[in-house]
């Protein structure tokens, strides 16, 4: 049967969980589909009267809601070279499961398409495991070695664990979180074999959260792309529609299915919202069907009242091919009156992209945008872009942009404390829940510095310019070392970044990969004394520095003969040409106590720290009551970064647990209990949150998916999803 998808551009979990199994089916239980058909919104002349938002409350952490994802059942296993895994052990990381049967006819299609991303993982942090179901040990061996698999695959020929699972087919993905919850499965794609494989690593890219394939025909980093001609003979008429004779006026191009209940209730949408426009304003919105079929779709648009828009179709799928739609429909493009792409909506949500369909529609076509804020809760970044253009493409550039994306690459998504400075509104009435329902408040947004609807909404929350009290939330001492309002406001300042308008698309890439680099964060006030001065204060701590790899960093240099180069011995020496700190050259022999990654490489220059006199308080940095994933991985990672230590942001925890030696519980700021002594192991809060949940998941329900297979993808109609029933 033919089966669409409704999806939300950042995330596709919610097309899968519904009633604790999965399925990829339109149908009225699917969460998407039980939304309210209008939005909650708001006109120009009711903007005052909405509550102002506080800075209170940004950052408050609040309990994660109950889960409604299955936990992934655990098993483990042989794999092809013989090695034991056990699911368990990657529980905080990310995990992309490849079921697949190897002989199979349409295995190789996705995996070529797995294949295609597996350089993805370290950068990504995330993991490919593959499971070699149903068929003989060789068998699988030949496959893996054929197809470039260079991530375990766990020998599964008895079918166990497959079965434990309750999968139904030989061919499935499945995606699970850092927490060990199944998120996602990619559905069937139809058309070929290499349109096959393009339109799986596709989605999966986005499913995963990675670098999206360029197809050319979406908006990138705030950039128009040109519209690729469409052209066709429309439905029961003589004429024949090319996008080109359109040139002048706006028109809006859908790619639906007939069937598709989703496609229907946007097109419902559209049929209203347009008749509503003046007729010399009103943008032409055309269709393309996706599966030829003339005369189910005539009667289907006319059963549903639908029949008021031109149609054209894509046997062939050249048009869906130029514009990327690889994915579910409804796929909906906004294009202006001089052929560019405005904006691109996958799937459909009545609460989130009707309200922004009309102010699109309205500055496309040049009419008065409506300010269609919501009246109680967060509206999201699209809606203030769609008016102000220039400080939403200034904000794409800044880390704020990004920061969501971060916690999901940390596995730190189930984490409230971490997640509420990396949305908008979290916490408070309206604003971010989870990535399903709330796609549209992530990351550090608009409302997270001027406030709920912003000064329409809440005039209030920023006085005078100054945006200090609300950088404050976030960036306190905890979380964010070294933070100074006044040097760090301009990074993100939508004035000072306006050149970014002028760049190609090549220079704003490069600019965006440049996002994030390791800053100096500790203090430069004083000098370097070196680790002894420390021992006769922090005795036990001393001790276990001196048992570290850090203590011995030099003699790494020494051994590999770079014990003279500069490069090198910034990262493996105290200080490194700071007043005090490490000189270089003779001062490996003579000053013997800063050739090593001493007390001060981490904590900063003791010099106004040490001696009866000093004060003690505030002049040295504490980490035992700062945030690991946040503060100490800043210190870390100027040396540690992705050309010396690639992957170690995604081990930071790890890493600190193995050399801990003070004496307060992290993050707590709490003495550690009187048996804890140097060289204890206090697991972090978010380590131990994992922990908990690894161990005491040993079994859960089947997991029921509906997920890649079928025979003969290349026959299957378009890019409609066809699961066909009999290979069940």
């Amino acid at each position: 049967m033919l089966r669409c998808v409704n999806i939300r551009n950042a995330s596709i979990a919610p097309i899968l969980c519904v009633s604790l199994a999965f399925s990829l089916a339109c149908s009225d239980s699917a969460p998407n589909a039980s939304r309210a058909a209008s939005p909650s919104t708001l006109s120009r002349s009711d903007a005052t009267a909405a509550e102002p938002a506080s800075h209170t409350a940004v950052s408050k952490p609040k309990a994660p809601a109950q889960r409604q994802e299955k936990p992934l059942p655990a098993f483990s296993g042989f794999t092809l070279e013989g090695q034991r895994l056990s699911i368990a052990s990657l529980i905080g990381k990310r995990l992309l499961l490849f079921f697949f049967n190897p002989e199979v006819p349409d295995a190789p299609i996705i995996a070529d398409a797995v294949t295609r991303i597996s350089n993805l993982r370290g950068k990504q942090n995330f993991q490919i495991i593959g499971i070699a179901t149903g068929s003989k040990h060789q068998t699988a061996v030949d496959f893996a070695k054929e197809h470039g698999i260079d991530y375990p695959v766990l020998d599964d020929s008895q079918v166990e664990i497959a079965n434990r699972l309750g999968l139904r087919q030989p061919l499935a993905l499945l995606g699970v979180d850092s927490e060990g919850y199944v998120i996602f499965g990619v559905p069937a794609y139809a058309g070929g074999e290499q349109k096959a494989a393009f339109a799986i690593e596709s989605q999966l890219r986005e499913a995963l959260r990675l670098p999206p394939i360029d197809t050319g025909s979406e908006p990138v980093l705030g950039s128009r792309p040109a519209a690729p001609a469409v052209s066709g003979e429309i439905l029961d008429s003589e004429a024949s529609f090319s996008l080109i004779e359109h040139r002048g006026e706006a028109v809006i191009l859908i790619f639906f299915l007939h069937t598709c209940p989703h496609c229907h209730e946007t097109l419902k949408f559209f049929q209203t919202a347009l008749a509503e426009m003046p007729a010399d304003k009103r943008p032409y919105l055309l269709g393309v069907e996706i599966t030829g079929k003339s005369g189910a779709v005539r009667q289907s648009l006319q059963d549903e009242g639908l029949d008021f828009f031109p149609v054209i179709f894509d046997v062939p799928g050249t048009i869906r091919e130029s514009y990327g739609v690889f994915g579910a429909v409804p796929d909906t493009f906004f294009i202006d009156a001089q052929g560019r792409i405005a904006a691109r909506v996958k799937g459909w949500r009545a609460d989130v992209d009707e309200h922004l369909a009309r102010m699109r529609m309205a500055k496309l076509a040049g009419a008065p945008i409506p300010m269609l804020l919501r009246k109680s809760g967060f509206t999201g970044n699209d809606a203030c872009g769609v008016c102000h253009e220039l400080e939403h493409e200034t904000w794409l550039f800044s880390q704020h942009a990004g920061a969501y994306d971060t916690l999901v690459r940390h596995g730190k998504t189930g984490d409230p404390e971490c997640v509420s400075c990396h949305v908008v509104g979290f916490g408070q009435h309206g604003g971010f829940e989870s990535a399903a329902p709330t796609a549209a408040l992530e990351g550090v947004g608009c409302e997270s510095c001027h406030g709920r609807g912003g000064p329409h909404l809440s005039p209030d929350f920023v006085k005078d310019g100054n945006y200090a009290s609300a950088c404050a939330t976030c960036h306190n001492p905890e979380h964010s070392l070294g933070f100074e309002y006044a040097t760090f406001r301009p990074r993100i300042s939508h004035a000072a970044n306006a050149h970014v308008i002028n760049l190609s698309v090549p220079e704003r890439q490069k600019l965006l990969a440049e996002l994030g680099v390791p800053r100096d964060v500790l203090p430069t006030n004083a000098s370097y004394v070196g680790s002894a001065a420390c021992q006769s204060c922090h005795e036990s701590e001393h001790a276990t520095w001196t048992a570290s790899p850090h203590a011995r960093a030099f003699e790494t240099l020494a051994r590999a003969g770079e014990d003279q180069n500069a490069d090198c011995q910034k990262c493996h020496t105290t200080g490194f040409g700071r007043a005090g700190g490490f000189a270089g050259e003779a001062a490996a022999t003579s000053g013997v106590d800063l050739a090593q990654v001493g007390c001060e490489s981490c904590h900063g220059p003791g010099g106004n720290h040490v001696g009866e006199a000093a004060t003690k308080i505030a002049t040295i940095v504490s980490l035992g009551d700062k945030c690991d994933s946040c503060v100490i991985l800043q210190i870390c990672g100027a040396c540690h970064d992705d050309v010396n230590d690639p992957g170690f942001e995604f081990e930071v925890l790890d890493k600190i647990e193995k050399q801990r030696h003070g004496t307060i519980e992290p993050g707590t700021g709490q003495p550690l209990p009187p048996t804890a002594g140097a060289n204890s192991r206090t697991i972090s809060r978010s380590n131990s949150r994992t922990t908990s949940r690894t161990t005491s998941r040993t079994t859960a329900d089947p997991i029921h998916v509906v997920a890649i297979g079928g025979p003969g993808i290349d026959r299957a109609l378009g890019h409609a999803f066809e699961l066909l029933d009999e290979r069940r």
